[in-house]
C-alpha cells in the first residue's frame, strides 16, 4: 500500500478559527442577536448567584441581603462588559464575578472585629464596607499594569507554548464547579448535560427557516425543559421528606430569591454605606487582582480564538486590563461582594453557538443591568436550580480548555523541551491548587499559617489558582529553558507578528477603538 504523502495527513496552523457564520465584527439579525444577547445573560447568573450563595451563607445573613447583592453584581458587571466591549480588548467577553477573591473574602469575613457581631445584617453590612475598601485600593494594581502597558511589556515574554497550560487552566481549573455540582442533585444535572450535548452537536443541523434553531439555543433550550422538569418533581413530592441540602439543591421553591427580591431597585455607589480601609485585607485582595489579571488573560486569548479574531496585541491586551482595573474599582464602590473577572463559560458558549459577535454581547449587558433593576423578574431566573447551570459548565469550561490546547499546533510537540514544559506546567497547575483547597478543608487555614494574615491571604490566594500556578512554572521555563535556540519551536515566529497593532492588518478591523478614538490612543 502506498504512503500517504504528506499534505494528506498534515493539518496547516490556522490563525483564526474556521466554522463560524459571525465573528468579532460582524453580527446576526436583531431578533437573532437579541436572543443570543438574552441567552449569554442567563448563563451569567449561575456564577452571580453561586457568589452571593457563598458570602452571605458564610456571615449567616437574611435572604434580602442575597438578593440585593446579587442584583449588585449583575448590574456593575454589565456596566463592566459594555466598557470592555467598547474600550477595551474590544473581544466579546462578559465580565461576571470572580472566584479568585473567595480566599481574601473568607479572611475578612472571619476578622475578629467582624464576627463579634452579632447581627447578621448588621454583621454583613460591616463585612461588605471591609470588602469593599479591599477592592477599592487592590484595583489599583491592574489599573497601573493595564494602563502603564507594564502588563503588554511582561506579555512579551509569554510564547505559544507557555500560554497553552494557562488557557486550558482557565478551563480546567474550575473541575471543581462543574461535575460535582452535578452529583449535588444528578436527577436534574444528568438530564440537562445530555439534553445540552444532543442539542449543540447531535441536533445542531436541524434548521428552521435557514436558522440552525438547536446549535445556537441549545442552552436556553435545555435549560427551559429541564426547568420545566424540575418544577414538576418539585410539585409532585419527589423531594418532601429528602434533606434539606438535597431541597436546596435540587427543588426549584427554595433559593427565596422572588420573595425577597424588590420589584424595583437600582443599585448605586456606596449603597452599603462609607467602605472601610484596612491595610492587611487590602494587600491579601491585591493578590487575587493578580490571580484575575492572570486568568482574564488567557481567558481573552480564548475569547480571540473563540470569536475567529486574531491574537490580541500587546497594547490591547493592556488596555482591557486597565478597563478592568476600573471594572474591579466599580466593584469596590458599588458594593459587590467581589472583585471581576471574564466569565469562562460566556467565553465557551461563544464557540458552542459558533457566535463570536461582539454586538450579542452587548445587548447581554442590556439585560444584566435591565433585570438587575426589575428584582422580581430578574430573580425568577436566577432561581433556576445550580446543577442546571454546573451541567452546562461541564461542556463549556471543557471547550475553553481544548482552546487553549489547540495553541499547540503552533509550537514542535516533538521536542522533548517542550513536552516537558508543557506536562509539568499542566500537572502543578492541577497538583498544586488541589494541595492548598485539601489543606484548607481539612485544617480550616491555608497552608501559609503565619501570624501575618495578609501574607497568609496572598500566597494561599496566589497558589489555590490553576492558571497562576501554569503561568508562573511554564513561563519560567520557557524563558529559561534552552530559550535561545527553540525560537521556532517555541512558535515564537507565528506569534511575533501579533504582538504589535501594526504586525497584521487583521487588527485594525478587529481591535480599533470606536468613535474614531484611536487617534487619541494611537496604538503601540
Amino acid at each position: 500500500m502506498e504512503a500517504p504523502k504528506p499534505e494528506e495527513i498534515t493539518h496547516l496552523p490556522m490563525d483564526q478559527l474556521q466554522g463560524f457564520e459571525y465573528c468579532i465584527d460582524s453580527n446576526p439579525s436583531w431578533g437573532e442577536a437579541i436572543a443570543l444577547g438574552f441567552q449569554h445573560y442567563i448563563l451569567a447568573l449561575g456564577t452571580a448567584v453561586i457568589i452571593p450563595t457563598i458570602i452571605v451563607g458564610s456571615i449567616q445573613g437574611p435572604d434580602s441581603d442575597k438578593v440585593r447583592l446579587i442584583q449588585t453584581l449583575l448590574f456593575v458587571g454589565g456596566i463592566n462588559t459594555l466598557v470592555q466591549t467598547l474600550f477595551g480588548t474590544r473581544l466579546p467577553t462578559v465580565i461576571g464575578g470572580s472566584y479568585a477573591f473567595i480566599v481574601p473574602i473568607m479572611s475578612i469575613i472571619h476578622d475578629s472585629s467582624i464576627t463579634q457581631i452579632q447581627d447578621p445584617h448588621l454583621r454583613f453590612l460591616q463585612t461588605i464596607r471591609a470588602i469593599q475598601g479591599a477592592l477599592i485600593v487592590s484595583s489599583s494594581v491592574q489599573i497601573v499594569l493595564g494602563f502603564s502597558q507594564l502588563w503588554g511589556i511582561c506579555s512579551r515574554f509569554f510564547s505559544p507554548l507557555g500560554m497553552v497550560p494557562v488557557i486550558a487552566l482557565v478551563g480546567f481549573g474550575l473541575f471543581d464547579r462543574a461535575f460535582p455540582l452535578v452529583g449535588s442533585c444528578v436527577e436534574i444535572g444528568i438530564p440537562m448535560l445530555i439534553l445540552f450535548i444532543a442539542f449543540s452537536q447531535y441536533l445542531k443541523h436541524f434548521q428552521a427557516k435557514h436558522l440552525p434553531i438547536l446549535e445556537r439555543f441549545a442552552l436556553v433550550i435545555s435549560i427551559t425543559v429541564i426547568w420545566a422538569y424540575a418544577h414538576l418533581l418539585t410539585a409532585s413530592g419527589a423531594y418532601k421528606h429528602r434533606p434539606l441540602k438535597t431541597q436546596v439543591n435540587c427543588r426549584t421553591d427554595k433559593a427565596n430569591l422572588i420573595s425577597s427580591a424588590p420589584w424595583i431597585k437600582i443599585p448605586y455607589p456606596l449603597q452599603w454605606g462609607a467602605p472601610t480601609f484596612d491595610a492587611g485585607h487590602a494587600f491579601g485582595m491585591m493578590a487575587a487582582v493578580l490571580v484575575s489579571l492572570i486568568e482574564s488573560t488567557g481567558a481573552y486569548k480564548a475569547a480571540s480564538r473563540l470569536a475567529s479574531a486574531t491574537p490580541p496585541p500587546a497594547h490591547v491586551l493592556s488596555r482591557g486590563i486597565g478597563w478592568q482595573g476600573i471594572g474591579i474599582l466599580l466593584n469596590g464602590l458599588f458594593g459587590t461582594g467581589t472583585g471581576s473577572t471574564v466569565s469562562i463559560e460566556n467565553v465557551g458558549l461563544l464557540g458552542s453557538t459558533r457566535v463570536g459577535s461582539r454586538r450579542v454581547i452587548q445587548i447581554s449587558a442590556g439585560f444584566m443591568i435591565f433585570f438587575s433593576i426589575l428584582g422580581k423578574f430578574g430573580a425568577l431566573f436566577a432561581s433556576i436550580p445550580i446543577p442546571i447551570f454546573a451541567a452546562v459548565y461541564c461542556v463549556l469550561f471543557g471547550l475553553v480548555a481544548s482552546v487553549g490546547l489547540s495553541f499547540l499546533q503552533f509550537t514542535n510537540m516533538n521536542s522533548m523541551r517542550n513536552l516537558f514544559i508543557v506536562g509539568v506546567a499542566l500537572f502543578l497547575g492541577l497538583s498544586v491548587p488541589e494541595y492548598f483547597r485539601d489543606y484548607t478543608a481539612s485544617a480550616r487555614h491555608g497552608p501559609a499559617h503565619t501570624g501575618a494574615g495578609w501574607f497568609n491571604d496572598f500566597l494561599n490566594t496566589i497558589f489555590v489558582s490553576s492558571p497562576t500556578v501554569a503561568l508562573i512554572v511554564a513561563v519560567f521555563l520557557d524563558n529559561t529553558l534552552e530559550y535561545k535556540d527553540s525560537a521556532r519551536d517555541r512558535g515564537m515566529p507565528w506569534w511575533d507578528r501579533f504582538r504589535t497593532f501594526k504586525g497584521d492588518s487583521r487588527n485594525e478591523e478587529f481591535y480599533t477603538l470606536p468613535f474614531n478614538l484611536n487617534r487619541f490612543f494611537p496604538p503601540a
